[in-house]
């Protein structure tokens, strides 16, 4: 039996992202942007919860508590994307343009790509899922040298997609 999960492979298995406080639930994807935190390690952290300027991310007591997003006081603003060290949180638009969603990341490698190219987005595991179009590429000074990038893709892959493929990979 093959082992899964962060613990083991690095990347969070479904049964984790499934019982992780923070997802929003389907009604507020409907609504518009918000964010995704896909923290599933118990260690001491809180950046996410310093950055949101909404209150709407609580670790609290103790500081190895799961992230838990109020969905409702987030904006999808986007301010915790970068502060995340683990690369966790995610900013997602589901309904961007009646067929594709926006998906907004953290990129920490080079070269990096531009506003309008066409680029291989790769899921949790970084194998490629679709190709999508970069929206915006956002290297605001306050992100300590993380830079985000925000990718158009097909509405169905709202969910799934969460990096550019590094390297050339055949296409599923």
């Amino acid at each position: 039996m093959m082992k899964e999960g962060v613990k083991y492979t690095g990347v969070p298995s479904a049964e984790e992202l499934e019982q992780i406080p923070g997802i929003a639930g389907e009604a507020r994807f409907e609504e518009g942007p918000v964010a995704v935190i896909e923290c599933v390690q118990e260690i001491p952290c809180n950046p996410c919860e310093k950055a949101c300027p909404f209150g709407a991310i609580a670790v609290g007591q103790p500081i190895t508590n799961l992230p838990v997003l109020d969905e409702a006081k987030c904006t999808g603003c986007g301010s915790c994307l970068a502060k995340c060290p683990g690369l966790a949180i995610f900013l997602v638009h589901k309904n961007y343009t009646e067929a594709t969603a926006l998906v907004e990341f953290p990129f920490e490698y080079l070269p990096l790509p531009n506003a309008g190219d066409t680029v291989a987005c790769g899921g949790r595991d970084g194998a490629y899922v679709c190709d999508g179009r970069v929206v915006k590429v956002n290297q605001n000074k306050a992100f300590d040298g993380t830079t985000l990038v925000s990718v158009e893709v097909p509405k169905k892959y709202y969910m799934t997609v969460r990096t550019i493929c590094r390297k050339k990979q055949e296409k599923a």
